[in-house]
């Protein structure tokens, strides 16, 4: 996490940050080193619904992934990877139902 934070605020230097993440242990973490231009807001505890990303995860997993079987991590990678390179925004604003984010 320290490593992204910290690539997040070199490439976006010159600009004030502000990352909405939920409450998981490594969110919250100790040694969790937060560039000054970032500030981070935390959802509140047990909300998904809050959280578009949630709504994705689940349908990679119902849409995607879900019954099948995959003779390697690998394949398992590229079948993602293809998924989310071929995404519409169409599709992610269905997915993640919330317009907000797109206007």
């Amino acid at each position: 996490m320290n490593i992204f934070l910290e690539q997040m605020s070199k490439n976006l230097e010159s600009r004030e940050i502000f990352l909405i993440m939920d409450c998981a242990s490594w969110h919250r973490s100790k040694g969790l080193k937060i560039p000054e231009s970032i500030t981070i807001i935390y959802l509140p505890p047990y909300s998904p619904e809050l959280n578009p990303v949630e709504r994705f995860w689940q349908y990679l997993k119902d849409n995607i992934i879900k019954n099948k079987i995959y003779d390697s991590i690998q394949l398992l990678e590229k079948t993602l990877c293809v998924f989310i390179v071929c995404l519409t925004q169409d599709l992610l604003k269905q997915v993640c139902n919330v317009s907000y984010l797109f206007s």
